[in-house]
């Protein structure tokens, strides 16, 4: 009888192709660490183009990572990984807007002016 839950897929681990996967891998990730480094030093782009630069190869560096270390689409029997992945992408999408949603909201609030309208007439008390 043999055991359809391996936990390791051994025909992918134990070949050269697990060394290759792992050394591209970590190669892209250096470039795309290295590439918004170098955005950042430079000043390549503007305030706003950097950050979304930033966002966009954080992104890209998630996804490679998921395909190179975690083998998540090379594998077919532990499909429920990546629903947990994405399910734990969303929770922390939730928390991470809903901090900022709150944060802006208590700046509004609590502090009298916003740095998102014109400061003319405001006048410290």
């Amino acid at each position: 009888m043999t055991n359809t839950f391996d936990v390791i897929d051994e025909k992918f681990e134990s070949s050269k192709n697990a060394l290759h996967s792992y050394v591209t891998g970590y190669v892209l990730s250096l470039l795309f660490t290295y590439i918004p480094y170098l955005m950042v030093t430079r000043h390549l782009f503007g305030k706003d183009s950097t950050i979304f630069g930033i966002a966009v190869f954080a992104v890209i560096q998630l996804c490679v990572q998921v395909y190179f270390f975690l083998h998540l689409p090379a594998r077919v029997r532990p499909f429920w990984n990546f629903f947990v992945l994405m399910f734990t992408i969303l929770i922390i999408s939730f928390l991470v807007v809903g901090s900022l949603w709150i944060m802006h909201h208590l700046n509004m609030n609590m502090m009298g002016v916003s740095p998102f309208h014109s400061n003319e007439g405001y006048v410290p008390q």
